[in-house]
């Protein structure tokens, strides 16, 4: 099955089970992307599934995230660390198993979400029209900041996502980073609790206008 771009549906009965109850079946999918998939990609995963259900309640299922490894280790747990730092932001570690990104990752991903311009690149020299919609996490958030969100549809919330991903694509080749490391996150693999909580709280600071941009409704909010 397709969806209407001609992006195949990888798992399409799961796929209907995370749609809420008398949704259209339309759902946006996010991909975060770094190398071993059981740190930084791990927890760009919980925080972005934890901001989203801050925000949507039940309507958060009409997002759905996920994560892989371009070296991702395949079955593995999330790392100990990653999943503490998790667990301080009140987000869930709990059930992650580690995946290696495969061809048919990005095919059904509508977002791209990179740890390092490295894993960009790579996810973009996989193919499948990927590079309008791959960035890394802190372009994405800077090229979001521009962006008028007003302007974006008032529809479901994946038409306003899908809006705001193709916004931030056409600003990339007009708003430059400051530095070469300013979109980079780093990998704190083998590293002390005390560095996984400095790359826990970049992650957080990157996704928090992030996700407010794609859903329209502030951290601060909750879901009736």
């Amino acid at each position: 099955m397709t969806t209407p771009d001609g992006r195949g549906i990888r798992g399409h009965t799961q796929y209907v089970q995370r749609v809420v109850p008398g949704d259209s079946g339309d759902v946006f999918r996010i991909l975060h992307v770094c190398t071993g998939n059981v740190c930084r990609s791990p927890m760009a995963e919980r925080l972005t599934r934890h901001g989203l259900a801050r925000r949507l309640g039940p309507g958060a299922a009409g997002m759905l995230v996920e994560s892989a490894g371009t070296w991702g280790h395949e079955g593995a747990p999330m790392e100990a660390h990653a999943a503490a730092v998790l667990t301080e932001y009140g987000a869930d570690p709990s059930g992650f198993t580690g995946r290696e990104l495969l061809d048919d990752h990005v095919i059904d991903a509508d977002l791209v979400l990179t740890a390092t311009r490295d894993h960009r690149q790579q996810v973009i020299s996989m193919g499948h029209a990927a590079g309008l919609r791959t960035f890394t996490l802190k372009e994405f958030t800077r090229l979001v900041r521009a962006i008028d969100t007003t302007t974006l549809p008032e529809g479901s919330v994946t038409e306003r996502a899908r809006a705001l991903v193709r916004a931030a694509a056409a600003l990339r080749g007009w708003l430059l980073a400051p530095s070469p490391d300013a979109d980079e996150v780093h990998d704190p693999y083998g590293a002390p609790l005390s560095y996984f909580r400095s790359i826990g709280e970049e992650i957080h600071t990157a996704l928090d206008p992030m996700v407010t941009a794609l859903t329209g409704v502030g951290a601060g909010v909750r879901p009736s």
